[in-house]
């Protein structure tokens, strides 16, 4: 049975885990405010200077799966603590930065070290927490996630606004520093004494880094034939790494979570989510601006509900998923958001704010109640030897599907089509697929016999649910 940490060493190790958590989102998305001054400080094409952003989300899914494994063989804690010290030292680094080539090595060094810390933090939460309150505290961290990320354009023009460019990266380093004092109070599990399998990794990078690189080059704009031979050549690595993991007991590629219905239903959900949220926050300010002549001030304020209304959703939805099934949770949270979704395809003419604000807030909890439990039933169905896997893949299924979903509305905007009702449409689909994935958990064929590890997760159940 998981007790979790006693108090108050639990409340330190909570406060470092947020912090750590706040500073990889904040660092991913507060460069996108930069970008415009960096290509004029740095001398470069803004179409160039976009890579400051792309480098780091592209490392991140390389690295988080490998890092997941090698984090379980070193010490999670120990990994964490190496992750925030690596992402400090980089940033550092930035004031350094005279060329965009030595700001890209930077950017990819800061998401090494946020992609070792991210990747054994799920693992942690669930050493830090009692068994029976792990939903509250993925809740919690979900609410420091989603108000990160609404966060970081705020804290990047602010900065701007009274410090040069390198100043920007430089505001996530109290958060590192504050995670690495207070990381001392973290849980540290013993390391498993077993070989780390380099070429696994290696071959783990390569197919995501192909996959996603590949596609991200197809839709701005360079040849055709070339991105998709490099997706082409991402997935025949993937082929040949999948069927080599099939014969790895612990492998870096998850399959064996996978292998079980429910675990690969609740992946599936998650990444689809992933994809209907990004496709709607990234297509609805071009919408307002493009369809109805909005100002700056007023998409971001329309906008604002989304995480607002997500940060008081999240913590009680993670609160329910330890009393109630996932699976329902999940279906009321996609049933909530594809309505939503839905009354934004069809707003007004002349929509108001008031029209939009709403709508936002109404799509903002249904996929608030999603999250945390969907996340819950990943981490605590697994084995407690292969939490980390678990933590690894939950962060991975997030960082691709939102890469996807930027990567959609680039193209639908390419398209045509971006600024309108398509969006919000194709993102209702998007999320009836993962409604269908979090509802059929229920059937009692889909679910797991109870286990050890799954008594020991949720003591008061018979079922993962």
């Amino acid at each position: 049975m998981n007790d979790g940490l006693p108090k108050p060493r639990r409340y330190l190790a909570v406060a470092a885990i947020s912090a750590g958590t706040a500073l990889t989102i904040i660092d991913g998305g507060i460069a996108t405010v930069a970008l415009p001054t960096i290509a004029r400080d740095l001398g470069v094409d803004s179409s160039a200077v976009v890579t400051v952003v792309t480098v780091y989300q592209l490392i991140l899914a390389m690295a988080l799966l490998p890092f997941s494994g090698l984090g379980d063989r070193i010490g999670l804690k120990r990994m964490y603590q190496y992750g925030q010290l690596i992402f400090t030292v980089a940033t550092l680094l930035c004031f350094f930065a005279k060329s965009l080539p030595f700001l890209l090595v930077v950017r990819a060094a800061q998401a090494l070290g946020a992609a070792a810390a991210l990747s054994v933090s799920s693992a942690l939460i669930r050493s830090i927490y009692p068994a029976k309150q792990l939903g509250r505290g993925l809740g919690i961290n979900s609410v420091v996630v989603s108000s990160s990320a609404a966060l970081a354009p705020t804290i990047g023009g602010l900065v701007l606004a009274i410090a040069p460019w390198p100043w920007v990266f430089a505001s996530a380093v109290p958060f590192a520093i504050a995670s690495l004092v207070l990381g001392r109070a973290l849980p540290d599990p013993v390391p498993r004494e077993e070989k780390f399998d380099v070429l696994g990794a290696v071959m783990c990078a390569a197919m995501f880094g192909l996959v996603i690189g590949g596609a991200e080059t197809a839709v701005h704009g360079s040849s055709p034939v070339v991105s998709a031979a490099i997706v082409l050549t991402g997935m025949l690595i993937g082929y040949f790494f999948v069927r080599r993991e099939r014969g790895e007991t612990k492998p870096i590629l998850p399959i064996d979570l996978l292998a079980r219905p429910v675990l690969a239903l609740s992946a599936i959900g998650a990444y689809t989510a992933f994809i209907a949220s990004m496709t709607l926050l990234l297509s609805t300010p071009f919408r307002l601006t493009h369809g109805f002549g909005w100002g700056a001030a007023e998409v971001g304020a329309a906008i604002a509900p989304w995480p607002l209304t997500n940060m008081i959703v999240a913590p009680l939805a993670g609160w329910l998923s330890d009393r109630y099934p996932a699976g329902i949770l999940g279906g009321i949270g996609m049933s909530i958001s594809i309505t939503a979704l839905l009354l934004i395809a069809f707003m007004p003419a002349d929509p108001s704010y008031f029209d939009v604000a709403w709508r936002m807030a109404l799509c903002g909890s249904g996929f608030g109640m999603f999250m945390p439990p969907n996340a819950r039933l990943i981490i605590g169905s697994a084995p407690r030897e292969r939490a980390a896997a678990a933590g690894g893949l939950v962060s991975t299924v997030r960082l691709v599907g939102q890469t996807t979903g930027a990567t959609l509305v680039a193209a639908l905007l390419a398209s045509g089509i971006g600024a309108g009702m398509a969006p919000p449409l194709v993102a209702a689909g998007l999320a009836l697929i993962a409604g269908l994935c979090s509802v059929a958990r229920l059937r009692p064929s889909i679910r797991n016999p109870p286990t050890e590890e799954a008594e020991d997760v949720q003591p008061a159940q018979t079922t993962v649910r």
